[in-house]
Parts: C-alpha cells; structure tokens; sequence
C-alpha cells in the first residue's frame, strides 16, 4: 500500500545531514523503508549536500559548481537508489517490524511485551533514546486519544490499523509529521488495533485537567 502521508520537506533535509534527533530519525527511516515519493525526496536531498559541502571547500560559488546543482536538481533518480534495502522485503509479513525499529524493539510483533498505560492503550518505551522519546503504541479499536497539541516535534508512522484526525486519515506506512502548531485527537478506526511508532523531542501537550494528570503519571 503506497502511503498517502509524507514526511515534511524539513524533516527530509534534516535526515538527510543527520540532524533529527534520534527518535525521530529511527521514525523517518521507517517511513522511508516504505514510501518510494519521500526516498526519491531524499535522494535529491542527499545529491544537493553533497553540492554545498564541495563549494565549502572554495571561495565561492563557481559557474560549475552552479551548474551541478541545476543538474542534479533536473536529474531523475536511478532505479538503484530508490529500492529499499534488500531486507524491507521481509517486511511483508505482517510478523515482522520494520528493519529500522528492529534494534530497539525486535523483529516480530507477536514477541512484543505491551504495558497497558490507559484503557486501551498499550505502550512500548524504547531505552537508550537521547533528546526525546520513541515508543510503539497500540490502541484498541474505536478509542478517541485526548486532544493534545506539542511543545516540540511529534512524528508517526502507522504500521498497522488506521486513525482518523483534522488532518485526515492514516493509514499503513502514513506519516503524521507535526509541530507545535498542530492540536489534534486521534480516533482510531474499527476492527483492527491501531499499531504505530512514535518519537517526539519535547513532552506533548494535552487539554484537560484528567489528561494532563494522565500524562504525569504515564510520563507522555
């Protein structure tokens, strides 16, 4: 299934100088592993820094060195370098995590020990993140989330199942990229539980007296 959210151009740019922190580069990278749109993106990201660092090492901007960039930015992207790494083919079992999440959380998603946080939800704290956090959530079915805004950067990636929000409907392989400036309530959809990785790089924001205790005693 192509996903039908993407990552944020300035998401994309700072991955590609290894600038994100690192929940939120391990969510960007399993996008990535499925959403060709956000690899050739990055692909031309790649190919446009590697343009700056060669004019760092001169004076100025050479008529060449201007032209390469032109270049670059009309070129299409080979084949080679939009294919996922050999192992994402795996990731079409439905057992298997994404290759990026696999050094934090395993490899099949049945293995997975969940720590129920709140009435259907369930929660899984990666270890070892520095500047921010990165969890798997699932949720049961039907369950609205409070409404909450940030105070830094939140990113998700749905692995399976659905929600809904104002900003649409997220499924497998969507991205929901957000910033301070976002306020919104997942509702996930019926029939199936809601499985998604999330990172953020600032504690989130909820509205209400009961959820702004919640979040004190879960630590969201």
């Amino acid at each position: 299934m192509t996903p039908n959210h993407h990552l944020d151009d300035a998401t994309l740019l700072s991955y590609s100088a290894g600038a994100l922190p690192m929940g939120l580069a391990v969510v960007a990278a399993t996008h990535l592993e499925r959403c060709v749109a956000c690899r050739t993106h990055l692909h031309e990201a790649d190919q446009i820094g590697g343009v700056l660092i060669q004019q760092q090492r001169v004076d100025a901007p050479t008529e060449a060195a201007r032209a390469a960039m032109l270049a670059l930015l009309d070129a299409e992207p080979t084949i080679e370098s939009l294919a996922p790494p050999p192992d994402v083919v795996a990731e079409r079992d439905p057992d298997r995590l994404p290759s990026a999440l696999q050094p934090w959380f395993g490899t099949s998603i049945r293995a997975l020990r969940w720590r129920r946080v709140a009435p259907g939800v369930q929660r899984i704290r990666a270890s070892g993140i520095n500047g921010g956090d990165l969890m798997l959530l699932r949720v049961a079915p039907g369950s609205k989330l409070p409404l909450h805004s940030h105070q830094g950067n939140e990113l998700t990636v749905i692995l399976d199942g659905a929600y809904d929000d104002m900003l649409g409907h997220f499924g497998p392989g969507d991205a929901a990229d957000l910033d301070g400036e976002t306020t919104h309530q997942p509702v996930t959809s019926p029939g199936l539980s809601c499985i998604c990785v999330a990172a953020t790089d600032a504690p989130l924001k909820f509205s209400g007296w009961i959820a702004r205790t919640l979040q004190l005693v879960l630590g969201f």
